[in-house]
């Protein structure tokens, strides 16, 4: 298979595997405490991770950076994963994959860096768009007062927008290793949420094996192995050409609760759907457009890039709901400089 290709099938498994991660989280806080699927999630996580690290002995020793810039941002990604995690347990995981993806026209917004002014009026439009796209997915069979887990869902992709737009502004112009970084936040997440689940903690002791293999898949598969995978890939791609397929996601996410789960559209939630990811394509393409457009003008070059994701690399994932402890986090995506590291967002 010629590289291209090869580069292209990986960044469409890691959307999918992505995308795939919403189900998996609904079915694992189907049968254990919410507080408990993340600690055993990041615990899970935080375990490889370390191991990769001792496994590298050429990458040399932790940075002071490294560790300043994890504390804080594991902190976030925590609050992110939390809030994501309550909302996907109380709606559908196709809902919760589109409306999570507010976040490519979300993070602009909060992190003004790197444009000459302010956004042009077609990407408030585009906002617009998916914002009637979210009503229209709350909907369900009609119109009635919004449901928990679509409300949770909307603030997981606020809150996962200001993470990201942090995430850019800590580590620019500093050097950092992406799974150094990663490392720190996951074992941030498991020192956050160990004492929170530890009194629902011999509730694992009963799951079975169905219930392990859920958590062992968000945390090897959406966290370890997607943020390396995509990592290996945008090296080998182009920023936009990464964004394209890594802004599949919500496509899975709809495509695999339906399949699996049964999940179904109602014309308006149908309708809603494609609605939302036309604006979140629309308003990701105005704002590269308006950010190459100034730096060609002279503006200083961005250094930050949404899924997304946590998330899990926001620099050069257009995915920044995906964050390390993943289900993650959608982008704005942005080439970053070529001597800083990327940075992810999920595990």
């Amino acid at each position: 298979m010629p590289d291209a290709r090869r580069t292209d099938a990986v960044l469409l498994l890691v959307a999918l595997v992505w995308g795939s991660s919403y189900l998996s989280a609904q079915t694992a806080t189907a049968v254990l405490p919410v507080l408990v699927v993340l600690f055993a999630r990041y615990a899970l996580s935080a375990l490889a991770c370390l191991g990769l690290v001792a496994a590298d002995r050429r990458s040399g020793p932790w940075t002071r950076d490294e560790i300043r810039i994890g504390l804080p941002l594991g902190v976030t990604q925590a609050a992110v994963l939390v809030v994501e995690t309550y909302g996907v347990a109380h709606t559908s995981a196709a809902n919760a994959g589109l409306i999570i993806s507010l976040t490519i026209v979300i993070t602009p917004l909060l992190d003004r860096r790197g444009r000459g002014g302010g956004l042009p009026p077609a990407f408030y439009a585009a906002a617009g768009v998916c914002l009637l796209a979210v009503g229209l997915l709350m909907s369900g069979n009609g119109f009635h007062a919004p449901r928990l887990g679509d409300l949770l869902m909307l603030g997981a992709a606020v809150i996962r927008a200001g993470h990201v737009a942090l995430v850019g502004r800590l580590t620019a112009g500093r050097a950092v290793r992406p799974l150094r970084l990663t490392t720190v936040q996951t074992l941030v997440g498991t020192g956050l949420f160990l004492l929170p689940a530890a009194g629902d903690l011999p509730s694992l002791v009963h799951v079975g094996a169905a219930g392990w293999a859920q958590l062992l898949y968000l945390a090897l598969f959406c966290s370890v192995f997607a943020f390396l995978a995509q990592t290996w890939a945008v090296q080998r791609t182009s920023a936009s050409r990464a964004s394209l397929l890594l802004g599949t996601e919500p496509i899975w996410a709809a495509a695999v609760a339906i399949t699996l789960a049964g999940d179904h559209f109602t014309p308006l939630t149908g309708l809603g759907a494609v609605l939302m990811l036309t604006g979140t394509y629309w308003g990701q393409a105005v704002e590269r457009a308006h950010r190459t457009g100034a730096a060609r003008r002279g503006a200083p070059s961005v250094v930050h890039g949404t899924a997304r994701p946590a998330t899990t690399d926001p620099q050069t994932r257009p995915e920044p709901w995906k964050d390390p402890a993943c289900p993650t986090t959608p982008p704005t995506a942005t080439t970053p400089p070529p001597t800083t590291p990327t940075t992810p967002t999920t595990v």
